[in-house]
């Protein structure tokens, strides 16, 4: 097969040859290759990929971990002990900073295998014609010569070369950098060098089609196309950390180089003041500055973002950006979709309406043609069935989609209107295909969003006939109803009556074009259109969604719905769903449009309930509820959602039905549509944030305590209460198993009972302050007290730190219960329902144990068994952390409780 024409990205001649050349150059035809032809040019070429970023090699991920202010710190503590002769505390630090940078090491080889496996659920799907039938591949499954269908909202797959286009216009942004949509037309050529931005016989991967419809035979794929040759100079650009782990480690910095800052100072005064040697002071700051410092926070905090993304991606929330997994947790609104969102999506024609008033049932259920159209539960008067067969003539000709029969089973490919159609008029005789030959199509308006009908041209013998669908408002206007009995206020208000009932419901309507169509312009709009009557859809609630919507209103989260459907067909959902009630709940885009941007402030608190409103009414709608103080969480699947997505505070996708560029402007996408995943998301962004916030407090929490020993233990003169590699062995060790084991932490149970947490919340407020606080006195006052003790019973040094390292060890075993909740007592969390947390205490408790009767931890650490009864006193001592952390829970409760009662 020959390549490409052309030697460099900007000289491709596919723009320059005939069609039937192009074709002999891919070596295919109009109408496609066949599964066969397309599996073996996929082993020829490869997939259609572009390329990407190696993954960083294990030992580069190592090395890595190096990166830090902390590390240099203690490199150089490290450094300066070896000098100085203390070749053990050296050798140690050495050690420690080796298994730490193991630890997240691995940690984050494993999220960035997580994130990889998650990014394959969210390939580009691609429309190909193969074996004759038209299907849904995967992007990468597109090979050179495939013919595709190109969509508005799709993402085109490879570089093309148009066969048709029907309004085409294609966002090149990416490529040439000008914002103007591109329309596109298969008949253009040129002869000679062309810019990229100027062929418009070509669409390019990469590209997104803003709307209308195109046709075209693949030419290049994966890295021969112009985008991927582009992706070859850009591939070795890392990216970039989520803004939730810039601020951690912005906290973490600030904290180290405020303890750096005190440390210095607190040796300077130990030198000048209290006359100790230079070199213990030195030591003693590092131990200082290592006590204060979170220096697992980073790597707990990426361990329980990426927990919770897997969490999601188990029910259906795909993460696209990390810093999304704590977002949709602080979440206050949602303004969501209806269709396929809170409804199934599965539309069943259920009811038509003929202009003379009668009505006939359709039984069915699904996509399924099987069923009959009966009229007072009788077959039909023969009398209309004439009438009922021009209504199933205009379903399935007005239509784009595609209902086939396979091994026994129907599928399906299409707009799911398109496909509830094509089982309607299947119902009554009538099949896609069968009517294209009978009247072959010639032109066709595409629906799109803004113009609110559809409408394809055919030829009918020696004349050219139009079919119509669409809004019922949109629609009449183009129909002639002066034959009729009934007036236009009289088809609206028919309208609106089915739709009260619950029915989405459609016109369809035929005419006859004057002359011949111009095949070089635009096909005209309809007009003088005959009406052929209403078809009227349900789409059934999805399971579960009445009661996720109940959940969302009970955490504190307003659920708002924004459709472009009928007002009273919004209205009847809503009604299921709890949402609205009353007519006056429901605004639709007539009454938005007349609403200045500080009255829809105030819409924003009473209207649960948006209808017949347009994109750019959607983005309205996003900023006035941001405005007034709602962090947003917006669901869309189109194109024209993408602004509101972009604008929202947590875009939120479609996966199923929705558009590339939905998802690629989404921080979520939903991998079921369905709007029970979100709830379940924002139950786990909320443990997410729960369990960062945990892992904090356990942290600085046991870091501030042992600053306080060891200030207590300077202003007394006495000796360091603990050496720095005991220091460094409780911090990066016993605490470190722990916090890494606390990101594990499963839901408390009430998550969606509380109260949205405000965005803008800090990190240390009141309650963490004061219960840290409480946790620093109590763990560094009776650590003082039982050191100074010892030494005043005649203790060693070594004896007395040695049983002072054991008695932290067990305040940081019982000070992880107390961090596994805010307000709930210790004593009633079993440690059963976090097996992660136990067994990581576990392992703290028996590394300690492993530590104090090996000969290597007793040389490096000065550590030595102790007797069962000093266990007993000790681990007796350990347990007035929580008693104190549990008189000041009883304190807050008791506090909150009382605050309603002073503010009245």
């Amino acid at each position: 097969m020959p390549p490409a024409p052309g030697d460099d990205p900007g000289s491709e001649a596919w723009h320059t040859m005939p069609r039937g050349a192009v074709f002999e150059a891919v070596g295919a035809t109009g109408d496609g290759l066949s599964s066969e032809e397309a599996t073996a040019r996929q082993a020829e070429h490869g997939p259609n990929r572009l390329p990407q970023p190696a993954p960083r090699a294990w030992w580069r991920i190592g090395l890595d971990q190096f990166r830090s202010p902390l590390i240099y710190v203690l490199a150089v503590a490290a450094a300066v002990s070896v000098a100085i002769g203390e070749l053990t505390d050296g050798g140690f630090i050495v050690a420690v900073l080796v298994l730490n940078a193991v630890i997240g090491g691995v940690q984050e080889w494993q999220a960035e295998r997580s994130s990889r496996a998650l990014q394959g659920l969210l390939r580009t799907r691609a429309t190909v014609v193969r074996d004759g039938e038209t299907r849904e591949v995967d992007g990468e499954a597109v090979v050179l010569g495939d013919v595709v269908v190109l969509e508005s909202g799709y993402r085109v797959p490879a570089d093309v070369r148009l066969l048709s286009t029907h309004g085409l216009e294609v966002d090149e942004s990416a490529l040439t950098g000008e914002s103007a949509p591109v329309l596109k037309d298969e008949t253009w050529s040129a002869s000679g060098a062309v810019p990229l931005g100027d062929r418009r016989n070509i669409a390019y991967a990469g590209t997104v089609v803003n709307r209308g419809r195109g046709r075209g035979v693949v030419v290049d794929t994966g890295t021969d196309t112009v985008v991927g040759r582009l992706a070859e100079d850009i591939t070795a650009v890392e990216g970039g950390k989520p803004p939730l782990v810039l601020r951690m480690e912005r906290f973490s910095r600030l904290v180290g180089a405020s303890v750096l800052v005190a440390a210095a100072v607190a040796a300077l005064l130990g030198v000048v003041v209290h006359q100790y040697d230079a070199v213990e002071m030195f030591l003693f700051a590092v131990a200082l500055a290592v006590s204060a410092i979170p220096e697992g926070l980073p790597v707990a905090m990426t361990v329980a973002l990426g927990a919770a993304s897997r969490r999601m991606a188990a029910v259906g929330v795909i993460v696209r950006r990390l810093v999304a997994v704590e977002g949709l947790g602080s979440c206050t609104m949602i303004a969501t979709d209806k269709t396929g969102t809170l409804t199934a999506n599965e539309l069943t024609v259920s009811q038509v309406w003929l202009p003379d008033g009668t009505a006939f049932e359709v039984t069915g259920d699904g996509y399924d043609p099987e069923g009959r159209v009966l009229q007072d539960g009788h077959p039909p008067d023969p009398g209309v069935e004439d009438d009922l067969s021009r209504v199933a003539r205009a379903a399935v000709l007005c239509n784009e989609g595609r209902l086939t029969r396979r091994d026994g089973e129907w599928t399906w490919r299409g707009d799911p209107t398109d496909v509830a159609f094509l089982a309607f008029g299947g119902k009554l005789g009538w099949d896609r295909d069968g009517a294209l030959r009978r009247y072959p199509q010639l032109e066709e308006i595409p629906f799109e969003p803004e113009y609110r009908f559809a409408a394809t041209f055919h030829r009918d013998d020696g004349s050219t006939r139009v079919f119509v669908k669409g809004a019922p408002e949109r629609v009449l206007e183009m129909c002639d109803v002066s034959a009729l009995d009934a007036s236009k206020s009289d088809l609206h208000e028919r309208a609106t009556r089915m739709a009260r009932e619950g029915y989405r419901v459609l016109v369809v309507a035929e005419g006859t074009v004057e002359g011949e169509l111009d095949p070089e312009a635009p096909p005209p709009e309809p007009s003088g259109l005959t009406f052929l009557g209403y078809l009227g859809m349900v789409d059934p609630l999805r399971p579960g969604v009445a009661e996720a919507v109940t959940a969302a209103g009970s955490a504190g989260i307003g659920v708002t719905m924004v459709t472009g459907d009928h007002p009273e067909t919004a209205l009847a959902i809503a009604r299921e769903l709890g949402l609205a009630e009353r007519p006056k709940e429901v605004m639709t885009g007539a009454e938005l449009a007349g609403v200045d941007p500080e009255s829809l402030r105030d819409v924003i608190r009473r209207v649960r309930v948006f209808a017949r409103v347009s994109p750019e009414q959607k983005l309205d709608i996003v900023e006035a509820a941001r405005s007034v103080g709602h962090f947003v969480a917006v669901t869309g699947d189109g194109v024209n959602d993408a602004p509101a997505l972009r604008q929202a505070n947590i875009g939120i996708a479609m996966g199923r039905s929705g558009t590339d560029v939905a998802r690629d402007a989404a921080e979520l996408v939903l991998s079921d549509d369905n709007f029970a995943t979100i709830v379940s998301g924002i139950r786990q962004g909320r443990v997410a944030y729960d369990n960062v916030r945990k892992v904090i407090y356990l942290l600085v929490s046991t870091g501030a305590g042992e600053v306080v020993l060891v200030l207590l233990a300077l202003a007394s003169g006495l000796a360091l209460p603990l050496l720095p590699a005991q220091i460094l062995w409780l911090n990066l060790v016993t605490n470190g198993i722990q916090d890494v084991a606390l990101a594990f932490e499963p839901e408390e149970g009430d998550v969606l009972d509380r109260p949205p947490r405000s965005p803008t919340e800090r990190v240390l407020d009141r309650l963490m302050v004061e219960r840290t606080v409480v946790a620093a006195l109590v763990v560094g006052g009776v650590g003082f007290g039982a050191f100074r003790w010892m030494l005043g019973q005649g203790w060693t040094v070594a004896a007395a730190r040695n049983h002072l390292l054991l008695l932290v060890v067990l305040f940081e075993i019982a000070h992880i219960g107390n961090a596994r909740s805010e307000t709930t007592s210790i004593l009633r969390l079993s440690p059963l329902r976090s097996p992660v947390l136990l067994a990581g205490t576990t392992a703290a408790v028996l590394v300690h144990v492993a530590a104090m009767s090996l000969p290597v931890g007793q040389t490096v650490l000065g550590t030595a068994p102790v007797a069962p009864a000093t266990w007993l006193a000790l681990g007796g001592l350990a347990l007035s952390l929580p008693v104190a952390i549990e008189l000041h829970k009883l304190s807050w409760r008791w506090r909150r409780s009382r605050a309603p009662e002073a503010s009245t």
